[in-house]
């Protein structure tokens, strides 16, 4: 039985959202009107390089995909093993959402795919030259009759059916189009649209989604990598040209430099295109740090949505409008709290009165107008070494300055 689809458009529930809208680029967030999720994490995410999933990691990370309300998941290649298969299995039973499985236009992987009970049989098949000669050995003739053939099995057992034409952004643009028509007489219900060697740019990916949309009466996919830092931007670009879905993953991990990430693109939507995913945006930041320890790879610092310097500030001029109000060095439209962060006061070099003075009050202590100079001094000076300033550093320097405090935390430190 085919698995009926949702598509969340304009907001339709209450959730930590933006408070006003801005002037500028801000002023129009008409372009795109419905966006949905595809995660790809625990597929090609996992193709990472020295990364792999066991089974418990599979099902947590599924399990909070799913409660966040992401549309689709991939839970994986099943015909890939026997233990690949349980996951994928395990995954499409204890979940809600539509759970996708991978297969290549073979007859055994479309079979395994349909044993797994996925409710989503996504089908691929290399159509670029230089991939159908060189690691498929197959011609383009032959290609799109197995192609057909997988869409044609796939339907008829009553599931969804997406068709991949594989490194579409370098295949020649003639046969791209008589692959995508014939799997569409097929049947085929989505047509993704994959930028597999990540070379796609805005302008031109929105182009290409374009034309493909005016060959085929199939909803739109697209799957973008990162290779030249531009993953996210087009997949934001496939949804402005029709596209209805992206195929992101936690963190951007993926194939070489990765895919476009979960939290970019859904924050792009929510904040950029006011559009409601009907995603739980506050357990972005779990996710997150939830798949880079069991993925092991580190999340950058100056990641956006998730990185630990997303909402930091140290700069005294940043730092101090951020005191007195948040949207004067933050996107405004994107706040800590709607993707369950913290926003964070950095002391260093770079630190301003401001800072130094928030962080001294909050610490319990009764600062002079001169002993917030003279400490920030010595946090400046000390930031120039390369030394971290924590909260310890701060208030040793406090003491230092014969700073006062609040007999409650005096007597505290006294206790400690």
């Amino acid at each position: 039985m085919q698995c009926p689809t949702t598509t969340w458009t304009r907001r339709t529930r209450r959730r930590p959202r933006r408070v006003e809208f801005f002037q500028g680029t801000l002023e129009s967030t008409t372009e795109v009107d419905k966006i949905r999720i595809f995660d790809t994490t625990l597929r090609d995410g996992e193709q990472s390089p020295r990364t792999s999933f066991s089974y418990d990691d599979k099902r947590e990370i599924a399990a909070t995909l799913d409660e966040m309300g992401t549309h689709v998941i991939e839970a994986g290649f099943p015909v890939n093993s026997d233990a690949e298969f349980e996951a994928v299995s395990d995954i499409a039973a204890s979940t809600s959402v539509t759970t996708c499985g991978l297969a290549r236009v073979v007859e055994g992987d479309v079979d395994v795919a349909l044993d797994a009970g996925v409710e989503m049989v996504h089908v691929f098949a290399s159509t670029s030259d230089v991939q159908l000669e060189d690691a498929m050995h197959a011609s383009r003739e032959e290609m799109k009759e197995r192609s057909v053939e997988a869409v044609e099995r796939a339907k008829e057992a009553g599931v969804e059916v997406m068709f991949s034409p594989m490194d579409a952004t370098r295949t020649d643009g003639e046969y791209l189009i008589d692959v995508i028509e014939a799997v569409s007489v097929a049947g085929v219900d989505w047509i993704n649209v994959p930028d597999t060697c990540g070379v796609a740019t805005p302008t031109r990916f929105g182009d290409l989604i374009e034309t493909v949309r005016a060959h085929t009466d199939a909803r739109i996919d697209v799957h973008t990598h990162d290779d030249f830092g531009l993953a996210s931007a087009n997949a934001m670009a496939g949804f402005e040209a029709g596209a209805e879905q992206a195929q992101v993953s936690v963190n951007g991990i993926g194939e070489r430099a990765g895919n476009a990430a979960y939290e970019e693109v859904v924050m792009s939507a929510e904040s950029l295109y006011d559009v409601d995913t009907g995603i739980d945006t506050t357990r972005i930041t779990e996710i997150a740090r939830v798949v880079e320890g069991m993925s092991g790879i580190e999340t950058p610092a100056n990641k956006p949505i998730v990185g630990a310097n997303a909402f930091s500030h140290e700069s005294g001029i940043h730092a101090a409008g951020v005191i007195e109000n948040s949207d004067t060095f933050e996107p405004g439209v994107m706040t800590p709290e709607m993707v369950g962060a913290e926003r964070e006061l950095v002391l260093g070099k770079h630190t301003g009165q401001h800072s130094v003075r928030e962080r001294l009050v909050e610490a319990g202590f009764q600062p002079t107008d001169d002993e917030v100079r003279e400490c920030t001094r010595r946090v400046k000076d000390f930031g120039a070494e390369k030394e971290r300033v924590t909260m310890d550093v701060l208030t040793r320097f406090a003491h230092e300055v014969g700073i006062s405090q609040s007999e409650q935390i005096a007597r505290k430190e006294a206790d400690d």
